[in-house]
């Protein structure tokens, strides 16, 4: 592999203008095909559970109740909701939003009166499911809502057609992070050149890998969010591959190679390292298809899709821009890349002492990961948004009103035989039993569907949607009281509503979770096997991953759940963990902390072959490459860290878990434990066995055939001369 990269990257380095032709002629092609796709409907269902058995019941005989909706929430200082001019204010804003397209029904107004009569809550349900509603549907349903905002009425609103008006335009996110990477690769490189080449390349394969998500979603069937993920993770992984290969290049040039060698020589390394690291993030993350959820493991696949982007933007693209701009890439100092004396003497420390060293590392990532033995997964509801926001207003007024679970009722979807006419006996037994169950609030009378093969009961328990005895009360209902209830009739009850798809999919995504993490351990530690020759680094590396991404799983824990330092994101403590982000954030660090493996080993086995002995090899590897993956993981962590600035709770909980997990796996694993694991395991850090060394494919990350070829070339040349 080392020899065919180093081979291209000469090539394309030599032809840097016609290579940049084809770049272009490339990005235009994608861009047209890109331009003229079309987005498909998100898929949501979780296979196999009882709520998504309920929606399909929803969806055959009552579409209303499976398509989006909203609350409208019209509240009166003085008086009542119901005396004249309130409710001449009420009226003509439901007229309007009666009027709006796709809005099949509109609640009554005077049904839903809260006790004191200074409330009213009116539920909008639209014809299309939620993952067909866009922005303009939230926005043009607020506009008609707040049109009643007069004669001392206050609207407030909540919803999935309200939660996609409030989604973020502007990528606050996205732009902070560059900026600190800006920053940070001038400090690096104390070259704005190379601060260019690197970010641009980065931004290249970013884009490229969100024209091609573009292309392929609808033939993929990916969800419209996977962008958003695609473009935080191909952000920060794409700025550390081309970080990675301009540092080596300039490296390489400072030593005294010539342009056209160096890129080839920084191909066939750091390149190479990044072919390896790259593959290991993308089998990481495709994993989530193992995980059973359709949506979760479409997400995957579009992120690995631009991962693999930025893997090629930065080994085809670099090398352009490096026959391009060769005379300002070149180091003005040599200093600038040298080995750096401050790692070199920390390996030192590290590797005298290195049971200490291990022994420190462990305590610490467990400590970081102690909270996560409270972790409770569940689903953030709109009691955790902002005390400003239309969607906490609205909930802290129903709760108010009605109680918390009032804002996460339980829709019973009963499967009724057309024309029995003992259906309306069995029904009034079912809610009979309903409302006798402990934790029930209030129910509502069965209602039939038009086509009378299914009615329609909702319950409404005493406690929150977060509330873990919401979810007790779920599952008394489902394994105890209505099949108590309905034993000895034709009648089959499905629970469904948002409250129970969310415990259903954590539930499934817990089952599912050892099955997910044996398959991503398993074929990372095998690619890494293959990479580095090596029996027990891979296994060394899979198990303090798992260390690090417990303490991330703990952080998270502790700053949502627990409420460390919660107010200082704008959210409140309490929040439970979203049931799929355990599953995105293994996929994504274990794939990303692989990332740093493979560069710190990548030069610490090059020492080794170059006939340094093992503690010499690790300490002349940390000072070639210690300040790099420094670096690279501080701005990893900022891109991530940048995300905590959305609205959005599940966003700033992705953003935070990867950011401090970086850091923690960056500054604990990568510079503490591993240098300290390989000083350990000394000659045996590079073993492996005879049997197995035949099976797996030999992956040079060191590039040992570039010299050969050189050499060749030259031997040929002045045989000619």
């Amino acid at each position: 592999m080392s020899a065919l990269l180093a081979s291209l990257a000469r090539s394309i380095t030599q032809h840097w203008k016609r290579s940049l032709l084809a770049a272009l002629a490339s990005l235009v092609v994608l861009g047209a095909l890109a331009g003229a796709s079309t987005t498909p409907a998100d898929d949501f269902k979780v296979p196999g559970t009882e709520s998504q058995k309920a929606i399909d019941l929803f969806r055959a005989h009552t579409p209303a109740l499976a398509g989006a909706d909203a609350t409208l929430v019209f509240t009166v200082d003085q008086g009542k909701v119901t005396d004249a001019a309130p409710k001449a204010a009420i009226d003509g804003a439901l007229q309007q939003v009666r009027q709006l397209p796709h809005v099949a029904e509109v609640g009554d107004a005077a049904r839903n009166v809260s006790r004191d009569g200074g409330l009213t809550a009116v539920d909008v349900r639209y014809d299309v499911e939620p993952d067909e509603i866009d922005k303009k549907d939230g926005e043009a349903l607020e506009a008609a809502a707040r049109t009643a905002e007069r004669d001392g009425v206050q609207v407030a609103m909540r919803g999935t057609v309200i939660d996609v008006a409030a989604q973020q335009d502007a990528p606050v996110g996205e732009l902070i992070g560059v900026a600190v990477a800006i920053v940070l690769l001038t400090l690096l490189f104390r070259s704005l050149a190379a601060m260019g080449a690197t970010l641009l390349g980065a931004l290249l394969g970013v884009m490229v890998g969100q024209m091609l998500l573009a292309i392929l979603a609808k033939p993929l069937g990916l969800p419209s969010f996977a962008s958003t993920i695609a473009v935080m993770l191909g952000l920060g992984a794409g700025i550390d591959y081309a970080l990675l290969i301009i540092a080596r290049f300039r490296e390489q040039v400072a030593a005294g190679d010539s342009v056209r060698d160096a890129s080839a020589k920084s191909a066939a390394t750091a390149g190479a390292s990044v072919v390896a690291a790259g593959l290991i993030v993308m089998v990481a993350i495709a994993g989530l298809l193992v995980v059973g959820i359709p949506f979760v493991g479409k997400m995957g696949i579009g992120a690995a899709i631009a991962v693999a982007a930025v893997v090629v933007s930065a080994l085809t693209f670099l090398p352009v821009m490096m026959g391009a701009f060769a005379r300002w890439l070149r180091p003005k100092k040599p200093e600038h890349t040298q080995p750096s004396a401050a790692f070199e003497r920390w390996a030192r420390f590290v590797t005298a002492r290195p049971w200490a060293s291990v022994a420190a590392g462990v305590v610490l990532l467990l400590v970081f990961g102690f909270p996560i033995t409270n972790m409770r997964l569940g689903q953030p509801d709109d009691g955790n948004q902002p005390k400003s926001a239309t969607q906490r207003v609205a909930y802290d007024e129903l709760t108010g009103a009605f109680g918390p679970g009032s804002n996460g009722p339980f829709l019973l979807a009963v499967d009724t035989p057309k024309g029995d006419a003992g259906t309306k006996a069995q029904l009034a037994r079912i809610e009979a039993a309903v409302k006798r169950t402990p934790g029930v609030a209030a129910v509502t009378p069965a209602a039939p569907s038009r086509d009378g093969e299914m009615a329609t009961i909702t319950a409404i328990p005493e406690t929150s949607p977060q509330d873990e005895r919401t979810k007790d009360l779920l599952e008394r209902l489902r394994g105890d009281v209505l099949p108590a209830a309905t034993e000895g009739t034709p009648l089959n009850v499905y629970v469904g509503g948002n409250t129970a798809t969310f415990v259903d999919m954590s539930d499934k995504v817990a089952g599912r979770l050892p099955l997910f993490i044996a398959t991503v351990i398993g074929l990372s530690v095998i690619l890494l096997m293959a990479a580095f020759r090596s029996l027990w680094i891979p296994l060394a590396s899979a198990a303090f991953n798992l260390l690090s991404i417990g303490a991330a799983y703990g952080v998270v824990t502790a700053v949502f759940q627990d409420g460390m330092g919660a107010s200082l994101l704008g959210v409140d403590s309490g929040v439970p963990i979203v049931s799929f982000i355990p599953v995105m954030l293994f996929a994504i660090l274990f794939g990303l902390s692989m990332d740093y493996n493979v560069f710190l080993l990548s030069r610490m086995h090059e020492a080794y072959n170059e006939g340094d002995a093992p503690r010499a090899s690790v300490i002349h590897g940390m000072a070639r490459i210690g300040k790099v993956v420094l670096f690279a993981g501080l701005i990893m962590a900022s891109v991530f860290l940048a995300f905590v600035t959305q609205d959005d709770v599940i966003g700033k909980m992705m953003g935070l878990g990867l950011g401090l997990a970086i850091l923690i796996d960056v500054l604990v694993v990568r510079l503490v434990i591993a240098p300290a694991v390989v000083a350990i395991l000394g000659d045996k850090a590079w073993w492996l066995p005879s049997w197995l060394d035949r099976l797996l494919p030999n992956v040079s990350l060191e590039g040992h055939l570039v010299e050969g070829v050189d050499a060749k070339r030259e031997l040929v040349g002045a045989g000619t001369r």
